[in-house]
């Protein structure tokens, strides 16, 4: 048997070092290596011996394959992002800053499943199991028949889950808490992630036991630990949005059985979370009427088209180095909008502080948000209001040419569902055949600022 070695792991990537050292050598991260023991790995040195293994049988790629069933919790927003509902066997990491509703969200699908007649389970490796009952009376599902348990050894986890019946679906809350007897090592680091994820995942496999896993975030937003682990389960979610906001937002980064980037909506209340069906009405519900710097942008979160508010200000800088400060969008991007209105269109707008500000706490992260931009910063530099009831969507190029994005019909389609009446886009954007709005159609952002100076600034 091979002995046990110590190494010295990454808790941040998991690269392996024979010796300890202030910054890893693969991730610059510093402080971030941890003794642990690890077992020798098998080699096919002189002294050793590999096992022999079997042939696999091999079949042909054009073979049927079924479709794999879902389990649907009831709760729309989370099937939706889930691909259609929880695939059977499958592991899925869901990640989030602390208090931003992980436990709460889990609970109550985990409650809506109980009450279809599923054996749920619910291990918390966190809290008591007073605590959750608490969060269940809150929310008003305490009368569910959800099982709960308060474990953190993965072998007494995994003898739980064998006794009885297979459970549809569990919970475990959080994985930094999971230990393994057989690793020398603390809760949380690398091969203990590694052996308690690969153990459950394992027994989820063989089951067919959805397994939900949360996990803790860095500070840059990242789910802790090594990258391996979102390698290892099937999906992964991050559940997002500013705690000073109601809203919440579940993204799927990774999905193996459905699309990515798909999100659902919630809004956070004293009863929990309930799923918000049409969120682009809520996010341009508040829009000002005649107030400059603001657009609305009609963007597409997965196949959802979403509307949304962007919101600028531009005033004049006492500093030597004006100040650019951007909420939930993309900094860079920002500065090159900036640099493209002053050198295509002649906006002199280099000298001023620029605040940008997505509205809801929501992230944009296409392209397509461009026009909108350039658009609301022109109309806060001259005073002159977007009109109320128009939409804005292209991508906006180093020459100053606005480029058509994909999705227009849908975009267009939406914007019309919520009562808008105009639009503006690229030139060369594919129309639909039938659509209500009054188009604008331009073709570089010189256009964009003409179009803005001829608005009613009153």
């Amino acid at each position: 048997m091979a002995k046990p070695s110590a190494n010295f792991v990454c808790q941040s990537c998991g690269a392996i070092s024979g010796k300890w050292a202030g910054q890893c050598g693969n991730c610059g991260e510093w402080n971030s290596l941890v003794k642990e023991e690890v077992a020798a790995p098998l080699s096919g040195a002189a002294g050793t011996r590999l096992p022999k293994g079997s042939s696999a049988a091999l079949v042909p790629m054009s073979g049927k394959t079924v479709d794999p069933p879902r389990v649907l919790t009831g709760i729309g927003e989370l099937d939706r992002v889930a691909g259609g509902g929880f695939v059977p066997g499958s592991g899925i990491l869901i990640g989030g800053d602390p208090g931003i509703g992980k436990s709460t969200l889990l609970t109550q699908a985990l409650a809506a499943l109980a009450n279809r007649g599923e054996r749920v389970i619910y291990i918390t490796g966190e809290e008591a199991i007073a605590q959750v009952r608490l969060r269940a009376r809150r929310l008003g599902i305490a009368d569910t028949d959800v099982l709960l348990a308060a474990q953190t050894n993965v072998s007494d986890i995994l003898a739980t889950l064998s006794d009885g019946p297979p459970p549809a679906v569990v919970v475990i809350d959080s994985i930094q808490t999971l230990w393994s007897p057989m690793i020398e090592s603390a809760p949380g680091t690398v091969s203990q992630l590694r052996a308690g994820s690969e153990s459950l995942i394992r027994f989820a496999k063989q089951k067919g036991t959805t397994i939900l896993f949360v996990g803790h975030v860095t500070k840059d937003g990242q789910i802790a630990g090594p990258k391996v682990i979102e390698h290892m389960v099937d999906t992964v979610l991050y559940f997002e949005g500013d705690r000073g906001h109601q809203f919440r937002i579940l993204r799927a980064v990774k999905n193996r059985f459905g699309p990515t980037d798909e999100i659902g909506v919630f809004e956070m209340s004293d009863e929990g979370l309930r799923e918000v069906a049409n969120p682009s009405s809520l996010f341009i519900s508040q829009h000002e009427s005649g107030a400059p710097g603001s657009a609305v942008f009609a963007g597409m979160e997965g196949s959802r088209p979403l509307l949304m508010e962007v919101q600028a200000l531009v005033s004049p800088s006492a500093l030597g180095t004006p100040r650019r400060a951007v909420v939930g969008w993309d900094n860079n991007r920002l500065a090159m909008i900036l640099a493209v209105l002053e050198t295509r269109a002649g906006v002199q707008i280099g000298s001023y502080d620029v605040y940008l500000n997505v509205a809801g706490g929501l992230k944009v992260r296409e392209p397509a948000a461009d026009l909108a931009v350039a658009a609301a910063l022109v109309s806060s530099l001259t005073g002159a209001p977007i009109p109320t009831k128009t939409i804005l969507f292209g991508e906006i190029a180093l020459s100053g040419a606005v480029r058509a994005v994909g999705q227009t019909a849908n975009r267009l389609k939406e914007a019309e569902k919520l009562g808008l009446e105009q639009c503006v886009i690229a030139k060369s954007s594919d129309m639909p055949r039938q659509t209500g709005l009054e188009i604008h159609k331009i073709e570089d952002i010189a256009e964009l600022s003409a179009w803005i100076a001829t608005l009613d600034k009153h």
